[in-house]
């Protein structure tokens, strides 16, 4: 399963990002995170927890990042 990449990555003013090599590092990290969640998300399913909980909670932890621009 794969999601497609966002149309453009827009910064704080609304512009999108258009350096080649940060939309490539955007897209590595993406994916990255895809693959990791997805393994987690596996493992929780075959352990028995429940889908819809498991979805909640990774968009739980979302919300929990910290922004290192303060």
């Amino acid at each position: 399963m794969t999601t497609p990449a966002p149309e453009f990555w827009p910064l704080q003013d609304g512009s999108p990002v258009s350096c080649r090599e940060k939309l490539n590092m955007l897209a590595e990290n993406e994916a990255e995170l895809i693959g990791v969640m997805q393994d987690a998300f596996e493992d929780a399913i075959l352990m028995g927890v429940d889908e819809t909980f498991l979805r909640a909670r990774f968009a739980a932890l979302a919300t929990r990042l910290k922004s290192p621009v303060v």
